[in-house]
């Protein structure tokens, strides 16, 4: 993901409520949110070239998500997809403290990332670009590709988009309205990433529409104090219109606790 806004344990009936867009260039392949045939108990999205994901769900009721930090001084040529990360935290029999701190020793052989894991009953983050593994208290978050909470404009308004429909769940449209903002940042706002001008620009909304780059598909997930589990994914194509979609709904084995 490229844009990820979420609520942990700040909703009666919600403990988890995550909003999100993956970016990714328009000719990567991609499968929707899916069960994978060989790893039965994991409902994710899937890159078809790499084999990773970018967001996903497991039986048990863990959730993992990334975003790639954007800073063209530290790619690693030849480097592993950091997709795989995602699907080793949601396979991991640890907690989620636990299986960041592991992943954390393992980070330098990727590019730069953040990590999100959650175990139904704690949420953390690691951000390679420090190595600092940092577990959640309860609030309103937003992650892009730069450190959590990194005031860019276009997380500030998501984040803000996001409390503001917490006492309406569920509400599809509000959140995907927030999700499809296309209005980039003024010039001043804008962050100092190591890329260009032009492309700082096209980068800095929640919805973009880039030359060979714009967002994929959408995401609202939303799990209940019962495990119950709803994850609406919306597949966008090169000319941000919506060509796909799926639903998906389960009940977690571990049931989440306040």
């Amino acid at each position: 993901m490229c844009l990820i806004v979420f609520a942990w344990q700040s909703h009666p009936d919600y403990p988890l409520v995550v909003a999100a867009n993956r970016d990714e260039y328009l000719a990567r392949p991609a499968a929707p949110a899916h069960w994978w045939p060989d790893a039965p108990d994991l409902l994710a999205g899937r890159d078809l070239e790499a084999g990773g994901s970018w967001m996903g769900l497991s039986r048990s009721g863990r959730f993992a998500a990334l975003t790639n930090y954007r800073d063209p001084s530290r790619h690693i040529e030849g480097a592993p997809s950091r997709g795989a990360l995602v699907r080793n935290a949601l396979e991991s029999t640890d907690d989620a403290e636990t299986t960041l701190k592991r992943l954390a020793g393992e980070s330098a052989a990727y590019a730069a990332f953040n990590l999100l894991v959650g175990d139904g009953r704690s949420l953390g983050v690691l951000e390679s670009a420090t190595g600092a593994v940092r577990m959640l208290a309860p609030g309103i978050y937003g992650l892009s590709n730069h450190l959590l909470d990194t005031p860019w404009p276009k997380l500030l308004k998501a984040r803000e988009g996001l409390a503001a429909l917490l006492p309406r769940l569920p509400d599809d449209e509000a959140a995907l309205a927030l999700l499809r903002n296309s209005t980039p940042a003024p010039d001043p706002y804008l962050p100092e990433t190591g890329i260009s001008l032009e492309w700082e620009r096209w980068l800095s909304s929640a919805f973009i529409r880039a030359p060979g780059y714009g967002t994929r598909c959408s995401s609202l997930l939303m799990v209940d104090r019962q495990g119950g589990t709803r994850l609406r994914e919306w597949s966008w194509d090169a000319h941000g219109e919506l060509y796909g979609e799926v639903i998906h709904r389960f009940t977690a084995l571990e049931v989440l606790t306040e």
